[in-house]
């Protein structure tokens, strides 16, 4: 009986499929990927947080994302490299941490559209009523709406994963690169039906709250732009809110392929290779975007390599 239970705490996972030749050049590759997205993402952080420049609610509510961003790679690339050199067969996670990882993929996933929600309220408040921004958008508040976006998310994926957890254990194979809470509920051979109304119901909820907030915001900055006649503040409205909503077609986009692909049970692959990419490309993308198109950050970031040109020069 011990042994028993003792084989269903451990799971098999099929991890990322790679053929044996092309398993060096995949390795390499999300290395060099995850260092991009580690040095790049917590760079900005440390950038905004000890330039007192960019202690502005824009950039401090940006961090928000860069913190998510290494928060969701972290999860899924450094476990997945260590299973690229391991046979398929011999590639096993504990429940426990299973579960964890479900958790904090989704959790991912949830914070990606709450942070995203809180910017475009950002955007709205500076550009649509800008006499009320500085009084607005205070420290507290700022603080405030941070801690709102990730607890809002903490207690949706927490109640998700609850309920896959609940679940009695008859499987103990994982189809997929890394666990997610439809690993979890389909390891159990009891009615299900409880976990997919809930995570229908939470998936969609903020996915369908999320873009009439963000369509909703930016209709509401599109009409200010368009009746307003002052040039320079149209173009860097434009500037900003560009780039916040490239930030949010990219991630709408990674997670609505999945989202697609689950409906054609023939493209199990792709859909596997689409939830990898999903920590991989907007990680590696946002912080590219913003550190390029923000014309603030982009000098600091210029200013700092030209710093160390010239100490280099000088040695």
């Amino acid at each position: 009986m011990d042994n028993e239970t003792f084989n269903m705490d451990i799971l098999q996972l099929e991890g990322l499929k790679v053929s044996p030749e092309s398993s060096f050049p995949a390795f390499i590759l999300l290395l060099l990927i995850y260092i991009f997205i580690m040095v790049s993402n917590i760079g900005l952080v440390v950038l905004i947080f000890a330039d007192r420049s960019l202690h502005l609610p824009m950039y401090l509510l940006f961090c928000n994302m860069s913190i998510n961003d290494v928060f969701g790679a972290t999860v899924i690339i450094p476990h997945l490299l260590s299973d690229i050199f391991t046979p398929i067969t011999d590639r096993y996670i504990y429940y426990i941490n299973c579960a964890i990882q479900a958790f904090c993929a989704h959790f991912y996933g949830g914070t990606c559209h709450t942070v995203l929600m809180v910017m475009a309220f950002d955007r709205y408040m500076a550009i649509c009523n800008p006499l009320r921004y500085a009084a607005t958008m205070t420290n507290r508040m700022v603080v405030t709406l941070s801690v709102s976006a990730w607890a809002v998310s903490f207690i949706l994926i927490a109640a998700n994963i609850g309920l896959s957890v609940r679940l009695s254990r008859c499987r103990r194979v994982v189809i997929n690169p890394f666990c997610d809470n439809a690993s979890l509920f389909k390891l159990s051979c009891e009615n299900i039906i409880v976990n997919q109304i809930y995570g229908l119901i939470s998936s969609m909820g903020m996915l369908s709250v999320s873009m009439f907030t963000v369509m909703l915001t930016y209709l509401r900055i599109a009409m200010v732009c368009l009746s307003s006649k002052n040039k320079a503040l149209n173009s860097k409205a434009l500037q900003t809110c560009a780039t916040h909503l490239a930030v949010y077609i990219i991630m709408l986009l990674s997670g609505s392929v999945i989202i697609i692909l689950h409906r054609f049970p023939d493209l199990s692959d792709q859909r596997k290779m689409a939830a990898i990419l999903f920590h991989v490309i907007p990680p590696s993308m946002n912080v590219v975007i913003y550190g390029l198109q923000i014309k603030a950050v982009r000098q600091k970031i210029l200013i700092i390599f030209n710093r160390t040109n010239k100490m280099s020069e000088v040695k």
